[in-house]
């Protein structure tokens, strides 16, 4: 299964928010979108996930535009957690992580006991388990990040897509976090703020910047001096160590 995108542009009103972008997602990968804030990422984000349909271009999934799938196929195949997703209702977390399973409900295709054991993995896989039974409304925001990464694997999504996840978190939990990721059986999409992580989990990078992707490629091919002090603004060394991870050090933002 293919998710792509060809020269997609996208209007806020009279502002153009994304410049012609054409990227590929390869299967099994860890992807990161990286970019200053402004760049368009969440943008971006919110047109791979079928949320939102390009102006100009085409968003495909399986070599086919995303509009053509529906709503309830696009969430069966798609997973995604925004930056900022709350409810309301007054639900338990275990309530608000079935939500997951509604893609696959209907009349001749009722709850079952397998619904119920991939909502207990969900809840166990992002360290939530023990929280079950509490009400969402009492949950820290980090807590409630972790929920809404649970209802999203409850969906068995083929592609994940994540808009900064580890917004909120403490520092052990967005390490476990991004580590579960990588280790499931799952494409992944992940926007994230932290370059640092991106280095330490991702497969490649797309870079954003000023709605346009600047740079493609892998952690070595795009963390680099040059792209760090024209996009970001900053003055950095980027070091490797002996298992060829990329680790950056910061010096100074420079007067853009």
């Amino acid at each position: 299964m293919s998710l792509e995108l060809q020269d997609v542009e996208w209007f806020a009103g009279y502002r153009q928010i994304i410049k012609g972008v054409s990227l590929e997602v390869i299967p099994g990968e860890f992807l990161g979108l990286i970019g200053p804030n402004g760049s368009g990422k969440t943008s971006l984000m919110s047109i791979l996930s079928g949320i939102r349909r390009p102006d100009r271009g085409r968003a495909l999934l399986s070599r086919q535009d995303m509009h053509r799938h529906g709503r309830r196929k696009l969430a069966q195949h798609i997973g995604f957690v925004e930056q900022q997703a709350d409810t309301t209702d007054r639900l338990t977390v275990r309530e608000a992580v079935s939500l997951g399973r509604t893609p696959y409900l209907s009349m001749l295709s009722p709850w079952t006991s397998r619904d119920d054991d991939l909502v207990a993995q969900a809840l166990a896989d992002v360290d939530m388990a023990h929280m079950a039974d509490r009400h969402w409304q009492t949950l820290s925001g980090g807590e409630k990040q972790r929920v809404h990464i649970a209802r999203a694997l409850a969906q068995e999504p083929k592609f994940l897509l994540l808009d900064e996840p580890t917004n909120h978190l403490d520092i052990r939990h967005q390490l476990g976090l991004l580590e579960l990721v990588r280790t499931l059986p799952v494409t992944v999409v992940a926007a994230l703020h932290d370059l640092n992580h991106a280095a330490l989990f991702c497969d490649r990078i797309a870079v954003m910047n000023h709605g346009v992707l600047v740079g493609l490629g892998t952690v070595p091919e795009i963390l680099t001096k040059t792209m760090l002090r024209d996009v970001f603004g900053v003055s950095a060394q980027v070091e490797q160590d002996n298992d060829g991870n990329c680790f950056i050090r910061y010096h100074a933002a420079f007067d853009k």
